[in-house]
């Protein structure tokens, strides 16, 4: 197939859109130039996708879809204009209908205490719903070459990341805004989700089959794993260091599982596994003193340190999760009502932004619904994981369950899911558990297996 074809099908589209929200999605809210170009991408692809999203919607499960469903209309129903006398009513308002009084009386306005910020949610959700509805036509094959894609977006972290993390200066190359010396940030503002999207290549890099099993395949996937890894520790990231271990358990099982179906060990085996043991040895040995022994003694400083103002931050977000609480203040409006309810003896110069709990800042935003919500996934994930291990497909199932966990994990101190780089890949990994499709896939009203 040529590559002006190959752009007109799901593999194709699908690959483009995750390449432009890894180059251009990793900055959150604050860059919303560069989401417009990810949203413009993906707005443009479901205009020319139209029997792929049709048939995700006829041959997806029932439940997959209302979860879709439910996550695009919950900002949708937050936009949708009250009376006075409704939305004054709402808990937390009070604030909002005064001010409407000083300004001439009450008017209509949304659930939301901000239109602007719920509206730049839900556009935020079209991107990931665009790799769900379009993924859902791949195959098992096409599905593991976006794997591939992924982990190759993976490694291009590396480029600017290893000349931040040299660097003196501590300002990161695409996104100046932050500072830290020292820290590699690479394609995306927050080193957290920079380590943590490490953390998920390494995972579909475990599961990803070697094309033939020579040394040299073998020995090229090591390698990309140590520098992946290497990575993860150049962010100097607590979390997604210790979420390292997904990766590495995940690798360990299939190692086993490996060992146990062939159950002899010829001795050239043993001599590849020490060849291989050893080349690896050979370059994290080389690689090291890129770390330093003030950068390794500085991650292990982090390890030591307390959670900073985190727990600070969560006391005053449950005060203000009770004020709105179940309605929620709206998607995307943390940031405008947490001053409310912040605590004047924990206020400092820098502003808090967000909750550094995405479930915390969930309930605020979006109430019971939200969480609701969260939780229908949550079950769905579960259920679709634990049916996908039963199939042959399980390796790269247990690395999508897996993609999904750390990003929960990592929720509990952070906010992972709130770029479009992170938000697309979620989608990808929903992908990897979800159930075989019913249909054939298609694409411009021809199948496309």
């Amino acid at each position: 197939m040529s590559s002006r074809g190959m752009l007109k099908t799901p593999l194709g589209q699908i690959s483009i859109l995750l390449i432009l929200a890894g180059l251009f999605g990793g900055g959150g809210a604050g860059y919303g130039l560069s989401n417009l170009v990810v949203q413009l991408a993906a707005l443009a692809i479901l205009a020319m996708s139209y029997e792929a999203v049709r048939s995700f919607f006829a041959s997806a499960p029932r439940a997959m879809i209302a979860l879709v469903l439910a996550a695009l209309a919950l900002p949708l129903i937050q936009l949708v204009p009250l009376p006075a006398a409704i939305w004054s009513g709402l808990p937390g308002r009070q604030l909002v209908a005064e001010a409407y009084g000083f300004a001439g009386g009450h008017t209509w306005s949304a659930l939301t205490v901000s239109q602007a910020r719920t509206f730049v949610a839900f556009i935020g959700l079209i991107a990931p719903f665009t790799v769900i509805a379009l993924g859902w036509s791949l195959d098992c094959e096409k599905r593991q070459r976006i794997m591939a894609v992924l982990i190759g977006l993976g490694m291009l972290n590396l480029v600017p990341g290893i000349a931040e993390a040299l660097g003196t200066d501590g300002l990161s190359l695409l996104y100046p805004a932050s500072a830290k010396p020292g820290i590699m940030f690479g394609l995306f503002a927050n080193r957290n989700s920079t380590g943590l999207f490490l953390d998920c290549c390494l995972l579909l890099l475990v599961a990803l089959p070697v094309a033939k099993r020579t040394a040299l395949g073998t020995l090229g996937k090591l390698l990309v794993a140590i520098l992946l890894t290497l990575g993860v520790f150049l962010t100097q990231s607590r979390s997604s260091i210790a979420l390292l271990i997904l990766p590495a358990s995940l690798a360990a099982a299939k190692a086993i599982t490996g060992y146990a179906k062939t159950s002899t060990f010829t001795f050239a085996t043993i001599s590849r596994a020490f060849v291989a043991a050893g080349l690896a040895s050979v370059v994290l040995i080389g690689l090291i003193p890129m770390l330093g022994e003030t950068r390794l003694g500085t991650i292990a400083d982090r390890f030591e340190q307390g959670d900073g103002q985190r727990s600070l931050i969560w006391e005053d977000a449950r005060f203000a999760a009770q004020r709105y609480w179940p309605v929620g203040s709206g998607m995307g409006t943390f940031d405008e009502v947490f001053q409310v309810d912040e605590s004047l003896e924990y206020i400092s110069p820098r502003r808090a932004g967000r909750a550094h709990n995405d479930y915390i800042e969930l309930a605020i935003e979006a109430g019971g619904f939200g969480l609701a919500v969260v939780l229908g996934w949550v079950a769905w994930i579960v259920f679709a994981a634990w049916r996908a291990v039963l199939t042959p497909q399980r390796w790269t199932a247990l690395a999508g369950a897996g993609i999904l966990v750390a990003m929960a994990l990592q929720s509990t101190l952070d906010f992972p899911l709130r770029n479009q780089t992170m938000l697309c890949l979620a989608a990808f990994a929903l992908l990897l558990i979800a159930p075989p499709r019913k249909l054939e896939p298609v694409s411009n009203g021809e199948p496309t297996s």
